[in-house]
């Protein structure tokens, strides 16, 4: 392993998950808030709690923000993890690079709410940033890690076919997980540290609730992609679901979306998640930032 940083970003996930003792849901759920408290507030940005009436949300506010562009957020988990608190360190470092206010939202997770709920709340937050914040749809990037990314692109669809509003000026996804049918190349290998398949096909089965895996709404991979906004894919070269981005990349090109795969050498899935820790995860960051002011 080339990168020192890298080495002890997996020690620390590795001596995690082997140290785990309580691996009920709400376990795991503490754990991951946990680690995510151990990184220091990001200077230069603001949190302040709104209220949507949709989900619990707040505001990430930089002190440099572009007038009129704002970022939805949306945080990983496998569908039942993560938080605003677990991922209170990358949706800081978000804003800033995007210059953007930035709104971050507790979707409701499986098992207690399978699909569709978390996609209806990034839905319902999305239409409450239009139409009680006012912002327009054009200068709106939606942004999000692992299942995060795969419940904005399912919200996204939905709203390209019902045509109520207009859809979001960009998308950045960073590690998607976009086909939970968990049968890629990619995560049967199994050398990711931070993704294992059985707890994958754990949280997809939680996550579906009996639904159909193929289901385009739950994975993207299996929808008609025409027509969706420009995005950006990120993904760790080494992680377990490099091939969701791969091949959904392909698929985005087949079908006439403007797209940008982005594959970083040796890092693991949501490497982002770790900036404070890792300069790659900081420097992917900011190349999404750049990416969001160029199409917003």
């Amino acid at each position: 392993m080339k990168n020192p940083q890298l080495a002890v970003v997996h020690q620390f996930i590795t001596a995690q998950l082997t140290g785990a003792t309580d691996l009920s849901v709400e376990g795991m759920r503490n754990s991951l808030d946990a680690a995510g408290k151990l990184a220091p507030p990001v200077p230069g940005v603001s949190c302040e709690v709104v209220d949507t009436g949709v989900v619990r949300s707040e505001w990430f506010r930089p002190e440099q923000a572009d007038d009129g562009r704002a970022v939805l957020f949306v945080h990983g988990g496998g569908y039942m993890l993560g938080s605003i608190d677990s991922h209170r360190d990358l949706t800081s470092r978000v804003a800033i690079a995007a210059r953007a206010i930035t709104l971050s939202i507790e979707y409701r997770r499986a098992p207690e709410s399978p699909f569709p709920a978390g996609l209806d709340d990034v839905l319902a937050s999305y239409k409450w940033l239009v139409q009680t914040g006012g912002y327009a749809p054009e200068k709106i990037a939606l942004v999000g890690d692992s299942a995060g990314a795969g419940l904005m692109l399912g919200a996204t669809l939905k709203i390209r076919d019902s045509k109520e509003l207009a859809g979001p000026g960009a998308l950045v996804c960073m590690s998607p997980w976009t086909d939970l049918t968990c049968t890629s190349n990619s995560l049967a290998a199994g050398t990711d540290p931070s993704t294992q398949a059985p707890y994958v096909a754990m949280m997809a089965q939680a996550y579906l609730g009996g639904a159909d895996p193929k289901n385009p709404l739950a994975s993207p991979m299996y929808a008609d992609l025409a027509g969706l906004p420009p995005m950006l894919l990120q993904a760790g070269a080494a992680e377990a679901l490099r091939d969701d981005s791969e091949q959904f990349a392909a698929r985005c090109q087949a079908a006439g979306v403007d797209v940008t795969l982005e594959l970083w050498d040796e890092m693991f899935h949501a490497f982002q998640l770790w900036a404070a820790m890792l300069d790659d995860g900081k420097r992917a960051i900011e190349q999404a930032g750049a990416f969001i002011r160029a199409k917003t």
